[in-house]
């Protein structure tokens, strides 16, 4: 039986930047970022790092449930851009279709 990692290097869908950005942001574990999720700590790197796109958010959601990214609806997608609305309706980052 294989033991799955809990780096947050093993995580799908992330490349060196991305694990770069989230260990710079203390994220080291996939268990800390099930525990925070996807939305939180996308809002961690995007404040550290304002490069960071909605593409980062996708491989976060999508890898916590081991999809590719891809395979994002745009019913989930939508669902994640909601969460990261202000009171006032506008996004903390980009819009993206």
């Amino acid at each position: 039986m294989r033991v799955m990692s809990d780096s947050i290097n093993d995580l799908m869908n992330l490349g060196p930047k991305s694990q770069e950005w989230l260990r710079s942001c203390g994220i080291t574990r996939i268990s800390h970022l099930r525990r925070i999720g996807a939305v939180a700590a996308w809002q961690k790197v995007k404040s550290q790092f304002p490069t960071a796109s909605l593409n980062l958010l996708w491989a976060l959601a999508a890898g916590l449930e081991n999809r590719d990214w891809r395979s994002l609806t745009a019913d989930e997608k939508q669902r994640l851009r909601s969460s990261l609305e202000h009171d006032d309706g506008e996004l903390r980052s980009e819009r993206i279709p």
